[in-house]
């Protein structure tokens, strides 16, 4: 009999992290989840299969580690959490760059390391490209995204030389209409409240929870996978064709827009970062090396799976 293969996992209890812990024990594999050092939670109240971590110092006990076959760390501060004061910048980045830079000076100190380490990024590495396609190969651009998400995946790099296969899933907006943007925004178009926000004009990059679900899994197992990869449709929209299809797909029109300049005063420069920001990233990578996408359109995902929301 084959002995099961294990992989600990941080950030399971987050947005895509609790869809993949249970996609990847349907495909027979062990789950270790990295759960958050805090006052209320002792060493002693762990349960089976649970691993105490601080993203600030790592690991309580790192030689628990020892043997495992993969790590996939996917932890971080969302970053919508605030409005982006210096100090919300801050924890945004250590708790990617710092918390990434601990763990691997604890896994690097390993006898019997993991052999595979799958990070999570993001498309927002490559800024603000306007109606440029963008693929892996694209400059990193120079917003604070991006310097985040540079840094996320350099912090990774000294496993390299020791044998480790690293690879990084850059995710783009994760769509699910029970969690994330999508759920935040469906109440206001079912109201016939939604529209286009700015000009429009800008390209959002997206992913379906599934994709990014399966392209994590993919990374995992396809051994020749290294490197960073692209998690998003073929096909992104402008921003107004993204509201269009929403509309539509609930029955509603979206002929309220906001101007930037109330999202600006509304929110900061989150608003430039995350809702002004053009983005056109493709798949390039992952369609190259036979990963095949559930949701190539759109106006496909919608129908999918808001037809019960309405």
């Amino acid at each position: 009999m084959q002995e099961q293969r294990r992989v600990a996992i941080s950030g399971a209890s987050g947005f895509v992290g609790t869809r993949l812990v249970s996609a990847l024990q349907d495909r027979g594999w062990e789950v270790a989840r990295l759960v958050r050092e805090s006052s209320s939670r002792k060493p002693s109240d762990l349960k089976p299969g649970e691993l105490l971590w601080n993203p600030s110092t790592g690991l309580a006990q790192p030689e628990q580690l020892n043997g495992f076959d993969a790590i996939i760390h996917l932890a971080g501060r969302n970053i919508a959490a605030g409005r982006w004061t210096q100090l919300e910048k801050n924890r945004i980045y250590d708790s990617r760059v710092l918390a990434t830079k601990q763990l691997v000076k604890q896994l690097a100190a390993l006898e019997n390391r993991p052999p595979v380490f799958i990070g999570a990024s993001a498309v927002g590495i490559y800024g603000d490209c306007g109606s440029e396609v963008v693929d892996e190969d694209f400059a990193v651009g120079d917003s604070f995204l991006a310097e985040v998400a540079e840094h996320w995946e350099a912090a990774a790099k000294p496993l390299t030389e020791l044998n480790v296969r690293v690879a990084h899933g850059r995710l783009a907006m994760v769509l699910d209409p029970a969690e994330g943007a999508v759920a935040k925004v469906l109440p206001l178009f079912r109201w016939g409240l939604g529209g286009r926000l700015g000009s429009g004009e800008q390209f959002w990059s997206w992913v379906a929870i599934e994709d990014a679900v399966d392209g994590f899994c993919w990374l995992l197992e396809q051994s020749t996978a290294i490197g960073a990869y692209n998690f998003c449709s073929p096909e992104p929209v402008t921003n107004a064709r993204f509201t269009e299809a929403l509309a539509n797909a609930v029955g509603r029109p979206a002929v309220l827009p906001a101007p930037s300049f109330a999202l600006r005063l509304a929110i900061g420069e989150m608003a430039d970062a995350l809702l002004l920001c053009s983005c056109r990233a493709i798949p390039k990578r992952l369609e190259a090396e036979g990963f095949s996408l559930r949701y190539r359109q759109l106006t496909d995902y919608f129908a999918d799976n808001l037809a019960d929301k309405v």
